[in-house]
């Protein structure tokens, strides 16, 4: 299916006689229509990535490697069907409202948010700190749930709806290291390690594998001051009944809330809320990423 739209057989017609008129060597060959989604779709992304601040036409551009004429069109389209909306004073393109009502529905069917909300708040409140929910969407963590706690300096270094590369921060390190098949994990570094070079010096794709195999090592992801210095994270995965990372619960705090011994007590805490998660899933694992699973929980408990 071509990019235009063509709303009458005259039109249809006439566009018809256009191209047949055309040199046929003068056009490019058209999209087809697959192509097309995923273009709407790749902008829907580009849109999520950004901040509450939006994006400007020429970002969108930018990321999305299209030329211009082609990611106007298809933000018109997406504008029509209010998936995005475009401000009318900066003119920047955000997510529109048709897309939050799509991702309420999601959610709904998506059980783990609802599971996990009041788990996120216990955390927040046990602990005085900021306490997430994140989720995997293809080779992103997006932060599904936040809650604050009582604590005066809070944590937010990420809000609903944010997403990161798999692996930067703790909960997404937590969804990325405890994938069961470790060439997996291998291939979604990869494919991020042009967006992962961005948090640079202090994470990079190399330094992602170690910190994947430390993760697995220990049971538990620990992002200590890699994304906001002076802020540090801890985080578990939740898994689902495949054994596959369903989530991640993490606490975030400043640095000196995060000494190896809050940080146990913060561990246990995050490890009793899993598992009542997980028992709400009805988890059965295969052997081998129970195993995991036990040795990562009872090093937790060390």
């Amino acid at each position: 299916m071509p990019e235009t739209t063509l709303g009458a057989p005259g039109r249809a017609a006439a566009s018809v006689r256009r191209a047949a008129a055309a040199p046929a060597t003068a056009a490019p060959a058209a999209p087809t229509g697959t192509q097309s989604v995923e273009r709407a779709i790749s902008l829907l992304r580009i849109l999520a990535r950004r901040d509450a601040g939006g994006a400007r036409l020429v970002d969108v551009v930018a990321d999305s490697g299209l030329n211009k004429p082609t990611v106007r069109r298809l933000l018109l389209v997406l504008m029509r069907e209010g998936l995005v909306d475009q401000d009318p004073g900066s003119r920047r393109y955000h997510l529109g409202v048709e897309t939050f009502a799509l991702g309420s529905v999601a959610a709904e069917r998506f059980g783990i948010r609802k599971i996990a909300a009041p788990a996120v708040l216990r955390i927040a409140e046990a602990s005085g700190d900021t306490a997430y929910l994140s989720v995997r969407s293809g080779f992103d963590a997006i932060c599904v749930e936040r809650q604050e706690g009582a604590f005066p300096i809070r944590t937010l270094t990420l809000a609903v709806g944010d997403r990161r590369p798999l692996g930067v921060g703790a909960g997404s390190l937590a969804l990325l290291s405890f994938q069961p098949d470790p060439n997996e994990i291998r291939s979604i570094i990869d494919v991020n390690a042009g967006r992962v070079n961005a948090y640079a010096p202090r994470i990079e794709p190399q330094r992602l594998l170690s910190l994947v195999d430390q993760t697995r090592a220990q049971g538990y992801a620990f992002n200590d001051g890699m994304i906001v210095a002076g802020m540090s994270a801890v985080a578990v995965p939740i898994l689902n009944r495949r054994g596959e990372p369903e989530a991640a619960l993490s606490i975030a705090a400043i640095d000196s809330r995060m000494s190896p011994e809050r940080r146990a007590q913060l561990l246990a805490l995050l490890q009793r809320e899993r598992e009542r998660i997980e028992q709400q899933l009805g988890r059965t694992q295969s052997p081998g990423v129970r195993d995991l699973a036990m040795r990562a929980r009872g090093r937790m408990r060390a």
